[in-house]
């Protein structure tokens, strides 16, 4: 079998403080569990509307995130939109309801349950390829590469499993998750509706091991289709970060449901309380750098002060080791 993935020291020493602050993150929030049955149900409702909703945008679909609630809770259509608009929520959301049912801490990927999600999301999209590898040849628009020949997907894809599954506990987590998600898309196994199972199947991971769904958001399409690409050529950074980010943000709001929850405001907000130190330029840097805790809304960065604080603390201990 081919080592297709390349992760060298260098990368894991960019990436590690940001690895260490999600693991102990993960360590407060499992200290919490169980949390209460109403409380995680409206987590849940929340992350998994936006999961259904960002997924599909970044692939095309128009509904908006309001829509994609009416069409979900209500069963109206909306008006002006596609019928194939309206099947692609449906589909996605049976898809969700199927990770999360399949996600326990003992559980293998496989690839029939790969194929099972894209039969979910595609049969009444389009009944003719759902649940079928490709037997053609595909192009992806802005992509620096083309997808292996379709003779070669069934072994690659055969390949990308035993690889993923060998690497249990061999790296954190987040980055077997996005390991797969990159191979995933490099392979392109199906003719339709790639993405979004790419981003299926790294949440079932990412759920198996107690994180939540890492939800890519619509307003960072460009960034995201730019980091995948610069990891066709092995250079993994932008897309692990994209991912940990993405990742940070949805355990940040299990975690902000505690009363002793860090209080998240804009850059701008924080940078304006009189004992922070820095302007806005600079802490949006390390928020995109993943320096430091904060997420995004939108187009829109959020931090704590704490968080200010825990990069300052870490600064003075550099020194002090120097």
């Amino acid at each position: 079998m081919e080592k297709w993935y390349r992760i060298n020291d260098a990368l894991l020493a960019a990436i590690d403080e940001h690895l260490q602050r999600l693991s102990e993150k993960k360590s407060r929030l499992d200290q919490r569990r169980p949390l209460s049955p109403s409380a995680l149900e409206r987590i849940k409702s929340e992350l998994y509307l936006e999961w259904n909703h960002h997924s599909n945008a970044i692939e095309g679909n128009t509904l908006t995130l309001n829509e994609t609630k009416v069409v979900l809770q209500d069963g109206l259509t909306i008006g002006g939109k596609s019928l194939r608009e309206h099947l692609e929520i449906v589909g996605h959301n049976e898809a969700i309801a199927f990770v999360e049912q399949l996600a326990h801490p003992k559980y293998v990927l496989n690839g029939k349950d790969i194929l099972e999600l894209h039969n979910i999301i595609m049969h009444q999209v389009q009944k003719d390829i759902a649940g079928r590898i490709r037997n053609g040849a595909v192009r992806i628009s802005g992509a620096n590469f083309i997808p292996p020949a379709p003779h070669k997907v069934p072994e690659l894809f055969d390949d990308m499993i035993y690889n993923i599954v060998s690497l249990n506990n061999t790296y954190h987590p987040i980055l077997i998750s996005a390991l797969l998600h990159h191979r995933f898309v490099w392979i392109h196994p199906f003719f339709d509706g790639n993405g979004r199972v790419a981003r299926l199947v790294m949440n079932l991971l990412l759920m198996s091991k107690g994180y939540p769904p890492a939800i890519i958001l619509k307003e960072d399409r460009k960034k995201y289709y730019d980091a995948l690409n610069k990891a066709n050529h092995a250079d993994y950074e932008k897309f692990f970060l994209l991912i940990l980010q993405a990742a940070e943000r949805s355990m940040n709001i299990y975690l902000g449901t505690f009363p002793d929850a860090d209080h998240y405001d804009t850059i701008s907000n924080i940078v304006s309380e009189p004992d922070v130190p820095y302007n806005s330029e600079y802490v949006s840097l390390l928020a995109r750098r993943g320096k430091i805790d904060a997420y995004k809304e939108g187009k829109n960065w959020y931090t704590s002060k704490n968080a200010i604080k825990e990069y300052i603390s870490g600064r003075k201990r550099v020194r002090k080791l120097k």
